[in-house]
């Protein structure tokens, strides 16, 4: 009876320690983890493109920027310019002209004064500017001279066109070699291909002409003589 009695109190002494050991562990009886008593872990989510392991779609472990599209660029292009990206810089006397007392040939420069670069191409229209009103312009028949080219203007950059005239002879008024009668005009209307047109005076005196005619080059990145 003693042997029996001692066998069963080391039994429940070694059920204790069991269930202690248990207890300080975590351990459930079956040894699995995640009850109760588990402490938990923390996880960093991944940044967004990117998987846990800091490698993306492509397994290049970083997100890549956007690439900002320029306004002026359309399928790998610059627009035409407009109205408002363009003005008329300078326009004087040639130094290459017909003989004659009259202008003889005008060298004209437009401006790209916009923020983006844009392109002309083409030839001018011209017009003597009547009176302070635009009813009063007299359109010069042009011939052109050449063939025309895209011109690709960076801010900043200008354009030429050289602009022939039916020149004066004689001297005072003048006269003209077809008999007409010798035309004055203060300041031209030059047009631009898509960009309106732009009344401006000669740097040097008017523009006194025959025949409301002239012969024009397209628009250049070359400046002309």
């Amino acid at each position: 009876m003693q042997y029996t009695a001692g066998v069963r109190r080391t039994a429940s002494a070694l059920m204790v320690a069991a269930a202690a050991t248990a207890l300080m562990t975590g351990c459930t009886p079956s040894g699995d983890a995640g009850a109760a008593g588990e402490p938990s872990q923390s996880v960093q989510s991944p940044v967004p493109g990117t998987t846990a392991g800091g490698s993306g779609a492509g397994g290049t472990g970083s997100a890549k920027p956007a690439v900002p599209v320029s306004p002026t660029v359309s399928g790998g292009k610059a627009k035409p310019c407009t109205i408002d990206a363009v003005k008329v810089t300078e326009a004087r006397q040639a130094a290459v002209r017909p003989p004659g007392t009259g202008t003889g040939a005008a060298i004209v420069a437009v401006a790209n004064v916009s923020k983006s670069t844009c392109t002309l191409q083409g030839f001018p229209t011209v017009a003597g500017a009547g009176n302070g009103s635009p009813d009063k312009n007299v359109p010069l028949t042009t011939t052109h001279s050449g063939s025309a080219t895209t011109v690709s203007l960076a801010p900043g950059a200008r354009a030429w066109t050289k602009l022939t005239f039916v020149n004066v002879q004689g001297e005072a008024d003048g006269y003209c070699v077809s008999g007409a009668t010798p035309a004055s005009f203060p300041t031209l209307v030059v047009g631009v291909p898509g960009a309106g047109a732009h009344q401006t005076a000669l740097d040097d005196g008017v523009l006194a002409l025959c025949d409301n005619k002239a012969t024009v080059t397209a628009y250049s990145a070359t400046k002309p003589s």
